[in-house]
């Protein structure tokens, strides 16, 4: 299915809403607009398998964008709009996208990134930008009549990683028209979390990011309403699920810790009662994080682990994650393996490599094939990882410790950075904190964390924190250093990006 399915039989129906501004885009104008500009791009020569780029704030013409795409066999690059010029420009040239789609809101951006890059067809909405053809004058202007061939597109996203350039993850297109079942995602989560013509989903992320981008896809391939925040604040989660009585989300772990940091009578007077699944995904949640919002959304909360590259998932619902608590779930898609430093196959409980087994892996790195061998098992091709660090247990459950990339070696034993910001998610005076492994010349390497404070901070804190840790886990993991910051590393999506971090340490 695909939005041309329910404009024929509910035109007026929203397929998407701006929680913000309340602006609405029906499933009718969705299917004339991506048909009109799928109908325009076919006319400036592109074909199956080329690819357009879109930066964009999250905006109601991205879903057109979106739809265009995968209606006409194209890739679609959604671009990170917090990148630098340079960062940016590199995923628009690597990618070889024909078209940059932008809104003018990114301007300062996106001119730059057109003069480091050599895209032929440039379209903006929302307003001029220099040097770029009005967006809305080219769908208005194109044919309405959808292309007599529609086959299915796909997304072709980057994966950010911990050295290095952001590396872009192809898979090979479907042949499937749009109309036709086995997309993916749509037979796995739509599934799994029983999205339909009733669902009312609310996505507080930004639209460039792999796991908003596909779950909006997929409501919207199955009839549903999407409400996008323009920017996720706890408050306005809060007031948009009481609004738009919204029955599914999706969100990352710090959301979490956010909506549990408002003042306790906000959250006893917020109206959740229309939920039905929330999930959450993307980065690790700590334990007592997600006990807490268990208490209060009650058990509709669902966690799934996979990652950009798609070579396994795993899932779990609120009842087996209460009776296992701390572990990601089991095989949703292909099957995870612990495996050690040779590639051999781990005992249950004991942390290795996590990798998970296909019968077939498609997935590469663009222009990268060292890149995707390292992710490849030795002994078996079939097998794949992307750096996680993890365990199963006895009955089959999976945990995941940290990435191998962060992980800490002080004095010959293995830190995890992950188990130490966990013990902290919820202090009083904690804010968001950051922990990193720095060069010790007697221990190889010692544990230091950065702290973004909750309000003004205390000029003991440093020590408050230390005896706050020794309470809580062992006292080799204690953090030696403790640096205040306003500004940690962290994307929109949750994930620290501690590179800056250890830079910014050794340049103190």
């Amino acid at each position: 299915m695909y939005p041309g399915t329910w404009a024929a039989t509910t035109p007026d129906k929203p397929a998407a809403i701006m929680a913000g501004s309340g602006e609405i885009l029906t499933y009718g104008e969705l299917e004339d607009r991506s048909a009109r500009l799928a109908r325009f791009l076919y006319d400036e020569g592109l074909r199956t398998g080329d690819v357009i780029a879109v930066l964009t704030d999250n905006r109601l013409e991205a879903f057109v964008a979106y739809w265009a795409a995968l209606r006409s066999g194209l890739y679609i690059t959604a671009v990170n709009h917090n990148l630098s010029v340079d960062e940016a420009a590199y995923i628009v040239e690597d990618c070889g996208a024909r078209v940059l789609i932008v809104s003018a809101a990114k301007a300062d951006l996106v001119e730059g990134v057109v003069a480091a890059t050599d895209v032929a067809l440039l379209l903006a909405y929302g307003g001029p930008v220099a040097g770029f053809a009005s967006f809305e004058e080219a769908v208005a202007g194109a044919s309405p009549e959808p292309l007599p061939a529609q086959p299915h597109g796909d997304d072709f996203l980057y994966s950010s990683v911990t050295t290095g350039r952001p590396k872009g993850i192809k898979l090979p297109l479907l042949p499937i028209s749009i109309d036709e079942p086995g997309y993916m995602y749509v037979t796995i989560f739509g599934g799994l979390f029983g999205y339909g013509t009733e669902t009312v989903y609310l996505s507080p992320a930004p639209f460039y990011h792999a796991a908003p981008l596909r779950f909006m896809g997929v409501v919207q391939a199955l009839g549903g309403t999407v409400v996008v925040m323009e920017k996720f604040d706890a408050e306005g989660f809060l007031a948009a699920v009481e609004q738009y009585r919204v029955t599914d989300t999706q969100v990352v772990p710090t959301m979490f810790v956010r909506l549990l940091k408002l003042p306790a009578e906000r959250r006893a007077a917020a109206d959740t009662s229309s939920f039905r699944t929330v999930v959450h995904a993307a980065a690790p949640c700590p334990v007592e994080v997600k006990r807490q919002m268990i208490d209060w959304f009650g058990p509709v909360i669902h966690e799934y682990y996979a990652s950009t590259e798609a070579i396994g998932a795993t899932y779990v619902s609120s009842t087996d994650w209460l009776a296992h608590p701390g572990t990601v779930g089991k095989p949703l898609l292909g099957i995870p393996r612990i495996c050690g430093p040779d590639g051999e196959l781990l005992a249950p409980d004991a942390i290795g490599t996590v990798y998970f087994e296909r019968d077939e892996l498609t997935f590469s790195y663009h222009g990268d094939p060292e890149k995707t061998a390292s992710t490849k098992h030795p002994e078996h091709p079939n097998w794949a990882t992307v750096g996680d660090l993890g365990y199963l247990d006895a009955d089959g459950f999976l945990f995941l410790t940290d990435r191998k990339a962060f992980m800490i070696i002080s004095g010959g034993v293995n830190i995890y950075p992950q188990e130490i910001e966990d013990a902290f998610s919820l202090h009083p005076a904690v804010a968001d904190i950051a922990v990193i492994g720095v060069p010790d010349d007697e221990m190889g390497e010692r544990v230091v964390a950065y702290v973004e404070p909750a309000g003004t901070p205390d000029p003991d804190l440093a020590a408050t924190l230390t005896a706050y840790a020794r309470e809580k886990i062992a006292h080799f993991k204690v953090p030696r250093e403790f640096i205040i910051t306003d500004d940690l590393p962290r994307t929109p999506t949750g994930k620290l990006v501690k590179g800056i971090l250890k830079e910014r340490y050794q340049q103190s």
